[in-house]
């Protein structure tokens, strides 16, 4: 048995009885797709189509199955890569929503349609959809659109006026009017009232009221004052007309002829004035009927030598007997003029001077006989420029080929005429040269239309461009050449271009080679520690590295300004002198000592000196060497002070305090202290012996416990110290001894201790926490900053993983009890590694003394560079190879050292070499400056299909505590 809806895609559902199950809501579902006019269909989540109406079938035709329709229809019904869309796929205990598709679609008569589809899935895994065809109102908004366009392009306003209701609004239009003030004022004739029509058009202006009131076919023309536009005339049309329902319509149509209006004005103007032109000009007009003369102006009888007042119908023959040959040219072209005729004739005047006449001939369209006008000019002038200008293009004609420069001449960016000169430089030949792109002569393309922006801004703003390009020769060689390009007529870039070039590439290589070194010497000038300023007659030229930093700015806050910036208020303070660049000789050094103020507001003292260099009067510098003294002018002032805090101590301090000879180890010297302390006698004087038998610059320590006057037992910590008499010299002089009396103090000391060591450890650990958590919130901003700036989100992601290893250092050493395990630096680096990457790193520890890799350890200095390196190595290997490739990391513990090995797949470039690499701020640069130079060693090598990074470390980098307990 059929099931209902089976023609239009239905399916039979049997219950296991085998009897048909089509139920009431089957039923009802069939007559609800029977009885809509849109086309609705049913599909399962496998695409197959269960139910369609005959309006379904009749658009997309016998589609059975989704996978098998077109990409349109798909798009309409949700259904992508083989299965419905995710929003009619609603998870459990979600009530599913509408989902609303747009698409185009072709029917069976070949018609695009615009179709709109209402989509909602039903519970078994089924999804209806009613679509709806959306083409009408497409073509009707396109029709709008093209009425709007066309009514702003002609300048026209259109209503609609019906009696019963009124003026009808006009659609507003979703765009700008294009003329100014246009769009407003002519958008309906509610814009114009009794209030701006001029009273000379008022009665015309009633009888448009009038016909409009009465539905009556006319056409008016008035003037009106508008507030902005001033005064205008407007021409309206009224057109009566009945709609389809019988209702009585009128559409009114207005046009602004103000133009149609003041020309008719002007050329009843310019008539007048043409009959006073021709009357009054110098020109010499006259009139013809076929061959004989109707009217002419007293200069045309003056220029031609005849009499005044030549009368009516005199021939051609006599008008021109003075020039026999063109009065025949002209009887002869008469007869057959159908445009024009122009003719230049010389006309003597006296007997030694002639001038020249143009005659110009214009056939006039008449009903009746031939007529034509004859104009005569005096061209003397004319004919005098034309031969100075044919002499000035013969001398351009002579400079241009002759020229030593290359030139050419440019219109729509080709080549359009070239000299000999530019093809010589470029290497091509004269006729290869016309019609070339210009663009062809440098070296890259998108280069050359970047430049040609900046160009062609310059030719509009100042009529000229000048630079320097690299111009390729025809057989593929570069040639530095110096451009200049220059519009051909000023405020016309579009008018074409001159462009010269003259080869200055010898010049360009001096000056690249002369850049190079001086950018070398201001490295080298760079790296010392002497600050150095260069100061010509303009103010600081340059300084180095050493001298911002003594100056507190860089070098484009100094530039252009006088060495006094940094000079303190003394008015004959060094720096203010100017002297020295004007009385100084050559290689001449001024030597100085001063203060300098820094622009952060230090002071300090340094010692310099002022040398000039260059050899011409304008071109002498200054150049300035400053040494930061500070630090020794205070050591100095803290010498003084300490030998003077010396003897007061010495007098009043409460140690035993005593100078002796160092070859008879008599006493030279001692406070009331020492007394207590010489009464131990021979044992004193064998301990100064020891102490002088001592290496130089040891301090021989010795404890004495002496019974005080009330019997109880003092320790009394004493100090020898050699003295020697100068700096050369090699044995003692003098014996010092220092004792003070530390019984409460060892009493105490032992206390503190252990309260110092719990403080500090506490401290440490605190320090520790606080860095590392310092650390992870600078890595939290700067991800947050790379999530703002996708373009900068590469570098910031290198940098968090440096931050992140750093701080992972910091969290070993919070609770950490002396130095770090390598192993557990390379476990939190890999940590952090595949924390940021989310890709796994396998890390191994070998080796000989692999039991004993708890033991390796880290001194503090060398914790933070290796886990840096670490870092950069490990984000290197993952980032140069495939996201589902395998990273190693291994510990490899030797009997005296220790090597991380990292290896990951990949291919290194052909001959690289790590050794040959910079040390920069990234990469494997910067794994090269962290290392420790002396006790470390970077390999990268291939090994088959994979790369292996070799990290070498040992003593003092590392070191092997067989006693070090676990952090």
């Amino acid at each position: 048995m059929r099931a209902a809806g089976a023609g239009e895609g239905g399916s039979t559902r049997v219950n296991p009885a085998g009897s048909t199950s089509g139920s009431t809501a089957e039923q009802e579902l069939r007559l609800w797709l029977e009885l809509s006019p849109l086309p609705m269909v049913l599909f399962d989540g496998a695409g197959k189509l269960q139910r369609r109406n005959a309006a379904f079938t009749a658009l997309c035709g016998a589609v059975a199955r989704l996978p098998d329709a077109g990409p349109g229809l798909q798009a309409l019904l949700g259904w992508e890569d083989g299965r419905p869309v995710e929003a009619l796929r609603p998870s459990a205990g979600q009530s599913p929503e509408p989902l609303h598709t747009q698409a185009k679609l072709i029917d069976a008569s070949g018609r695009t349609r615009w179709l709109q589809g209402r989509l909602r899935a039903l519970p078994g895994r089924r999804v209806m959809a009613v679509l709806e065809d959306l083409s009408a109102e497409q073509e009707r908004d396109l029709a709008h659109q093209q009425l709007d366009a066309l009514m702003d392009t002609a300048g026209v306003g259109l209503a609609t006026f019906q009696q019963d209701a009124g003026w009808l609004k006009p659609r507003a239009p979703a765009r700008s009017t294009t003329a100014k003030g246009k769009g407003s004022a002519l958008a309906s004739l509610q814009g114009v009232g009794r209030d701006i029509v001029e009273p000379g058009s008022m009665a015309e202006f009633e009888r448009l009221q009038q016909a409009l009131k009465n539905g009556d076919r006319i056409e008016v023309r008035y003037a009106v004052r508008h507030p902005e536009l001033g005064r205008r005339w407007l021409l309206t049309r009224v057109e009566p007309g009945q709609l389809a329902s019988g209702q009585r319509t009128t559409s009114v149509v207005t046009l602004d002829v103000t133009a149609q209006q003041q020309a008719e004005k002007r050329s009843e103007l310019l008539l007048h004035e043409l009959t006073t032109i021709m009357d009054g000009a110098g020109l010499g007009l006259a009139y013809l009927r076929g061959g004989t003369l109707v009217r002419c102006n007293a200069a045309f009888e003056s220029l031609l030598g005849l009499s005044p007042g030549v009368p009516f119908g005199t021939p051609v023959s006599a008008l021109l007997k003075a020039q026999p040959a063109l009065a025949a040219q002209v009887q002869q072209v008469l007869p057959h003029l159908a445009g024009s005729f122009e003719a230049e004739f010389e006309q003597q005047v006296a007997e030694a001077e002639s001038r020249w006449l143009a005659l110009t001939l214009r056939r006039v369209e008449s009903a009746g006989a031939e007529e034509t006008v004859a104009v005569i000019s005096d061209i003397s002038r004319l004919k005098a420029q034309q031969a100075e200008l044919e002499s000035l293009v013969q001398d351009r004609e002579l400079m241009f080929s002759l020229s030593d420069v290359g030139i050419a001449i440019l219109r729509g960016g080709r080549i359009a005429r070239a000299n000999d000169a530019l093809a010589e430089l470029t290497g091509y030949r004269i006729h290869e040269l016309d019609g070339l792109p210009h663009h062809a002569l440098f070296d890259s393309v998108d280069e050359y239309r970047h430049q040609q922006d900046q160009v062609q801004q310059a030719l509009r703003t100042s009529g000229q461009w000048y630079g320097e390009r690299r111009v390729r020769r025809r057989d593929g060689t570069g040639l530095w050449m110096q451009v200049s390009q220059r519009a051909m007529r000023p405020g016309e870039p579009d008018g074409g271009e001159i462009a010269t070039y003259v080869n200055v590439d010898d010049r360009w290589r001096a000056q690249q080679s002369l850049m190079l070194q001086t950018e070398r010497e201001r490295a080298v000038l760079d790296s010392v520690l002497v600050g150095i300023v260069t100061v010509g007659r303009g103010g600081i030229e340059w300084m180095n590295r050493s001298a911002r930093r003594m100056f507190g700015g860089d070098l484009s806050e100094f530039v252009g300004k006088d060495m006094a910036i940094v000079a303190t208020d003394d008015p004959d303070h060094p720096l203010r002198q100017t002297h020295y660049l004007d009385e100084l000789n050559e290689a001449e050094a001024e030597t100085f000592e001063c203060r300098l103020k820094a622009r952060d507001g230090r002071e300090f003292w340094v010692v310099g000196n002022a040398v000039v260099t260059g050899v011409a009067p304008s071109g002498r510098q200054l150049t300035y060497a400053l040494l930061d003294i500070e630090r020794r002018r205070q050591a100095e002032a803290q010498s003084v002070q300490a030998q003077a805090s010396l003897r007061r101590i010495i007098e009043a301090a409460p140690l035993a305090i005593s100078l002796h000879d160092a070859k008879t180890l008599a006493l030279v010297q001692a406070n009331p202290g020492a007394a207590a302390l010489h009464a131990q006698g021979g044992q004193l004087r064998e301990d100064m012996r020891a102490a002088l038998a001592e290496p130089e610059a040891v301090i021989t320590q010795r404890e004495y416990r002496l019974e005080s006057e009330d019997g109880s037992q003092r320790v009394w910590d004493a100090r020898f110290l050699r003295l020697a008499g100068g700096s050369g010299a090699s044995a003692p002089e003098q014996l010092l001894l220092v004792a003070s009396d530390v019984t409460e103090h060892r009493a105490a000391e032992e206390a503190r201790l252990e309260a110092a060591i719990s403080q500090r450890e506490l401290l440490v650990r605190e320090v520790h926490h606080r860095i590392k958590n310092n650390l992870q919130g600078v890595a939290g901003l700067l991800q947050q900053i790379a999530t703002r700036r996708p373009e900068v989100a590469g570098v910031i992601s290198e940098a968090v993983g440096q931050v992140n290893a750093i701080a992972q250092v910091y969290g070993l050493q919070v609770g950490a009890q002396g130095l770090l395990r390598i192993h557990r630096v390379m476990e939190a680096i890999v940590g952090s590694v595949q924390r940021m990457s989310g890709r796994r790193i396998l890390t191994h520890i070998n080796g000989e003394t692999a039991a004993q890799s708890l033991q390796w350890v880290l001194p503090e200095a060398e914790s933070i560079p290796i886990a840096l390196t670490l870092n950069e190595l490990l984000t290197n290997a993952i980032k140069h190879s495939a996201i589902d490739s395998q990273v190693n990391c291994s510990l490899i513990c030797h009997q005296d050292s220790v090597a991380v090995e990292i290896d990951n797949p990949g291919r290194l470039p052909p001959g690289f070499d790590v050794n040959a690499l910079a040390g920069g701020v990234s990469g494997l640069g910067l794994v090269r400056a962290l290392l420790p130079r002396r006790s470390a060693l970077l390999d990268l090598t291939q090994q088959g299909d994979r790369v292996l990074c070799r990290v070498e470390l040992w003593p003092p980098s590392v070191s092997l505590q067989s006693t070090q307990s676990e952090p």
